[in-house]
């Protein structure tokens, strides 16, 4: 079995000759990470390829030679460091990213990290972007607020609190929403901007955000996956039964995508019908809904983690 040590982790091989890589150390040995570092969040713009890192306290980091060199670039506007896996939002499209953190300043690029616009509100643990639509309506939960669900309907400028109690949120346009509470079960909807809610299903996803990809949602709910396509209305199981905390991360199409479970990063090649675990979980990373940070480069086959205290880490298939 062949063995890779990282910052002295034996790290064993479960695939081929794959193995995951320290990626963060170059950066980080030069810089000064603060607490809970060295990093916290990973990203990857699907048209792109290009890798986002976020240093704690040391800003957001870009990478466009798959992770063997990294350049800050965001001018000092994002701070802090990611609460959970669900706190960089890329847009599928690419070129467009919020970083929703705590402890430090949020922001959004709208041109793949060449300039940027502060949000005025930050301490958010994860939130939720219309990409489809305006790109500036969002949709987040202010960190250890008593799940207050707030949100923005220019880009950050401004913010209106929408209430307590929520544990999951979601956006397919800048009027409907999708959410669910800490002690409710269910999926629940509004088609008015969070003014009212209806709730349209009883299962409760584990996931904190769903993805929404050419107008149809997919949310995860630990043992498979949520659908909708009709803006949230109605949801289905799509596909068969898959262990699905973190996704999908789409690949060429929509039928082709990849999931994030206990078992690893598992792949479907036919929408969900058939799945192949394709790269194993590091060590000491988890499916927890704080910490974890998971992409995927489809182009070049590359999986990339992150968490707070430990490296960022790449797994080339």
């Amino acid at each position: 079995m062949k063995k890779l040590f990282v910052l002295g982790v034996v790290i064993p091989w479960l695939v081929g000759a794959a193995e995951w890589v320290n990626i963060s150390d170059p950066v980080t040995s030069q810089v000064k990470p603060g607490y809970a570092g060295p990093t916290a969040g990973v990203v990857v713009d699907r048209a792109s390829g290009a890798v986002f890192m976020v240093v704690n306290d040391q800003g957001l980091w870009k990478s466009t030679d798959k992770g063997l060199s990294f350049k800050r670039v965001d001018q000092q506007n994002i701070g802090g460091r990611c609460e959970t896996g669900w706190a960089l939002q890329a847009d599928p499209a690419g070129q467009r990213l919020f970083c929703f953190m705590i402890y430090g300043s949020s922001a959004m690029t709208t041109d793949g990290g060449q300039t940027w616009v502060k949000s005025k509100v930050s301490h958010l643990d994860f939130g939720a972007v219309d990409w489809e639509d305006t790109g500036k309506r969002l949709l987040a939960l202010r960190h250890e607020a008593g799940g207050m669900l707030t949100t923005s309907a220019d880009g950050g400028a401004t913010w209106q609190d929408l209430g307590k109690g929520y544990s999951g949120c979601g956006v397919f346009d800048r009027q409907t929403f999708v959410a669910t509470r800490e002690k409710e079960p269910g999926i629940f909807r509004s088609v008015d901007a969070g003014l009212t809610w209806t709730q349209v299903a009883t299962n409760t996803p584990a996931a904190a955000v769903p993805v929404v990809f050419r107008k149809v949602g997919y949310w995860c709910t630990g043992k498979g996956i949520l659908v909708s396509k009709d803006k949230g209305a109605t949801w289905s199981p799509l596909g068969t039964p898959v262990e699905a905390m973190y996704g999908p991360m789409f690949g060429r199409d929509e039928r082709h995508f990849v999931v994030v479970g206990k078992s690893g990063f598992q792949e479907t090649k036919d929408g969900g019908q058939t799945w192949q675990v394709v790269a194993p979980l590091p060590p000491g990373f988890g499916i927890q809904r704080v910490g974890p940070n998971y992409a995927w480069d489809y182009q070049a086959d590359i999986f990339y983690a992150s968490t707070m205290t430990k490296p960022t880490l790449k797994y080339q298939r």
